[in-house]
């Protein structure tokens, strides 16, 4: 896919998550600080990538993706709230998340829990109201969600980073698999379940979310070392709390391979669906990124 017209549908998408999200959280209640709080995390930017993955899935699977944008934006907000918990000083300790002070900073820590807490069960109401979807693939959807946010996907993750000490390749690679690629992999079938595609696509998608969440996060264990300031988070963050990352295991070198061969991998596993070459193209995207 030539690169401008990946660069089209990939800003439209993104201009109408961003729309939907606005719309999210408006109201003038006497616990306006809770939305302020939630709305400060969940309008703070980013790539938006995984309810991309969401829309393009569901326009794959032979649905108008504009109905799926409550199940895309849904799973955006189990994001966030994950981010602003991470940020936490009890988990990570962060001051900075894309550039901007973290929830905890503005907002102090009880608030910043709050924000978080409240952010997930939202979610599951954006997909179990979504106009466009008929009760069982809301159902589906929910989930979906559940499984990829839950005690056996990303929490799962984020427990054996923050307190299993993981060391080994195996051992990451798991934290990875759980922690970021639950979450790209549950995007990823979102879009299918939404649209009520087939059982090969979404087995499809599951692979190719999880190769691409691998990806992801040692593309990111790169930038830790090698990145600048526009990273988004301090450099050597990593390092500083003394966390093992591929990295330590691989060297940039061999990073760089497993990123490569996890994005070959990810190309391959939906080749058949992705004719005009978005999936190809937006995993080489990251693969190739600076932040």
């Amino acid at each position: 896919m030539e690169k401008a017209a990946f660069d089209q549908r990939y800003e439209t998408y993104r201009q109408e998550i961003e729309h939907f999200l606005r719309t999210q959280f408006e109201e003038t209640t006497h616990w306006a600080d809770l939305y302020e709080a939630m709305r400060y995390s969940l309008l703070a930017g980013g790539k938006r990538i995984r309810p991309v993955l969401t829309l393009e899935f569901a326009r794959l699977a032979g649905m108008d993706w504009r109905d799926t944008l409550p199940v895309a934006c849904a799973l955006e907000l189990v994001h966030t709230y994950s981010l602003i918990h991470d940020d936490l000083p009890c988990m990570d300790d962060d001051d900075l998340r894309r550039g901007k002070p973290t929830n905890h900073k503005v907002y102090g820590e009880t608030l910043a829990v709050l924000a978080g807490d409240a952010l997930q069960p939202e979610a599951f109401r954006l997909i179990l109201t979504a106009p466009g979807l008929t009760p069982e693939r809301r159902a589906n959807c929910a989930l979906i969600l559940a499984g990829a946010a839950g005690a056996d996907g990303m929490v799962a993750g984020q427990v054996i980073d923050t307190l299993h000490a993981p060391k080994t390749e195996e051992e990451l690679t798991e934290v990875h698999r759980l922690k970021t690629g639950a979450m790209i992999a549950g995007a990823c079938k979102l879009g299918v379940a939404a649209a009520g595609g087939r059982e090969s696509l979404l087995s499809a998608a599951e692979e190719y979310g999880y190769q691409l969440g691998l990806a992801f996060q040692i593309r990111d264990d790169m930038l830790d070392v090698i990145g600048d300031a526009d990273f988004g988070k301090p450099i050597g963050s990593d390092k500083e709390e003394g966390k093992v990352t591929f990295v330590d295991l691989l060297g940039l070198e061999g990073c760089g391979k497993k990123v490569l061969a996890c994005t070959r991998a990810a190309r391959d596993a939906v080749a058949p669906w992705d004719e005009d070459g978005f999936l190809a193209a937006l995993a080489d995207s990251l693969a190739e990124r600076k932040k």
